[in-house]
């Protein structure tokens, strides 16, 4: 068997209905949208979330509180991730972004104090916790905020 052989199994995938394309098809005329109505217009519909004049679930839940669209978010990592950097290695956000540590850095990297760090490195990074930046002077490393 070879790839351009392969095929899907008999009745697994139905063929697309094509509509409004003459008598003959059997969907012609109306193209299966009934006689007149919103729905038959072009257009027509009602829009998401539309409950028919009921109110809708959007409206009958209570809100509460504030989201501030303008807040900053931070991509946090802990200490016992920076052991596997050699002693030495100036840890800045690029770095790690290549090394995958950090997938998206978002508006900043915040280093936390989880986690037991044995490698002395220069790690540069927009926030640390406290207790980041005691482990990491105690292995010998410095902190610096960008």
């Amino acid at each position: 068997m070879k790839l351009h052989e392969l095929s899907s199994a008999s009745g697994s995938r139905d063929t697309r209905k094509r509509v409004g394309r003459g008598i003959g098809s059997g969907m012609g005329k109306t193209a299966t949208r009934g006689h007149k109505g919103q729905n038959a217009r072009s257009g027509g519909g009602v829009r998401p979330g539309f409950e028919g004049g009921q109110n809708p679930l959007y409206r009958r839940l209570p809100k509460r509180g504030f989201n501030n669209r303008f807040r900053t978010e931070y991509a946090v990592i802990n200490v016992e991730d920076l052991n596997k950097f050699a002693a030495g290695t100036e840890v800045t956000p690029e770095v790690l972004l290549e090394s995958g540590i950090v997938k998206n850095p978002k508006d900043g990297i915040k280093i936390l104090g989880n986690g037991e760090i044995t490698v002395q490195l220069n790690v540069k990074a927009s926030k640390f916790s406290q207790s980041a930046v005691e482990k990491i002077q105690a292995a010998g490393g410095k902190t610096e905020v960008i």
